[in-house]
C-alpha cells in the first residue's frame, strides 16, 4: 500500500520542478531575444496599425525675377495640344497677296477696253446675196438698203489679251411711209454674229471690226 501512495507523489514532484525551471528560464532571459506577445481572447479582431503620416515636402523658396517651371496643366479631352514654334527658328510673316497657308493667290487684272472711232459692219442683201461692208462714225448714221445702222460704241482689247471686238448699235427700218422704225438696240459681237442679230426678211448686217483711223470706200464682196 506505502508503494502505490509513493508513485503519485513522485509524479507531482517532477512536474512542479520541471514548471519551475521554466519559469525561471523566462524570467532570466537575455537582452535582444524574442519575445512572445500574447493573443487576444477569441472572438475579437485586432486593430491594424496605422501608417505614420509622412510629412509634406517644404515648399522652396522663390527667388525675385526667376520662373518657375513645372508640368503644364492637362488639356480637356478631345482638345489637341498647339505646336508651337521651334527653338531657335524666327516666324516668317506672309508675303503680301498670299494667305496664311503660304499659296500665292493670283488676282486678274481688270480688262481693259480700247475705245476706237469707227465700227465696221457687213450688210447682206437676201435677194441678190450681196455681202457689202461698211465703215460708219461713232454717234452718225449709215444706210443699208431699208436700214439704218447707228454704232454708239466700239470697243476691242489689247494685242496681249484675247481680242474680243464689241459694239453697241441702234438699227431702225425705213418703211414705205418714210419712217423709221426701231427693231434693233443692243452689243453686236465680232465673233459671235449671230448671237445677238438683225431680224429682217430682205436685209441682215452685222459688226466685223472697230477701227481707229477713217474710213475706207465701202466696197462689194460676191
Amino acid at each position: 500500500m506505502r508503494l502505490y501512495r509513493t508513485v503519485p507523489l513522485l509524479a507531482a514532484a517532477i512536474l512542479v520542478g520541471t514548471a519551475s525551471g521554466a519559469l525561471a528560464q523566462v524570467q532570466y532571459q537575455r537582452p535582444g531575444q524574442i519575445e512572445s506577445t500574447p493573443l487576444a481572447p477569441p472572438g475579437t479582431i485586432p486593430a491594424p496599425r496605422q501608417p505614420a503620416p509622412s510629412a509634406a515636402p517644404a515648399p522652396r523658396p522663390v527667388t525675385p525675377g526667376t520662373v518657375q517651371r513645372g508640368p503644364a496643366p492637362a488639356l480637356p479631352p478631345g482638345v489637341q495640344p498647339v505646336p508651337g514654334p521651334v527653338p531657335g527658328t524666327a516666324v516668317v510673316p506672309a508675303a503680301p497677296g498670299s494667305d496664311e497657308n503660304g499659296d500665292v493667290m493670283v488676282v486678274q487684272p481688270p480688262t481693259q477696253k480700247i475705245a476706237n472711232a469707227f465700227a465696221v459692219y457687213a450688210g447682206l442683201d437676201k435677194i441678190t446675196g450681196r455681202i457689202t461692208s461698211f465703215d460708219v462714225a461713232i454717234g452718225e448714221t449709215a444706210q443699208f438698203g431699208a436700214l439704218q445702222v447707228t454704232p454708239r460704241a466700239c470697243y476691242t482689247r489689247p494685242a496681249t489679251e484675247t481680242q474680243n471686238t464689241t459694239s453697241f448699235t441702234e438699227v431702225n427700218e425705213v418703211t414705205l411711209a418714210g419712217q423709221a422704225k426701231r427693231i434693233f438696240t443692243g452689243w453686236m459681237f465680232a465673233s459671235s454674229p449671230g448671237l445677238h442679230a438683225v431680224e429682217h426678211p430682205i436685209y441682215d448686217v452685222w459688226l466685223i471690226g472697230c477701227k481707229a483711223s477713217a474710213p475706207v470706200t465701202a466696197r462689194g464682196q460676191q
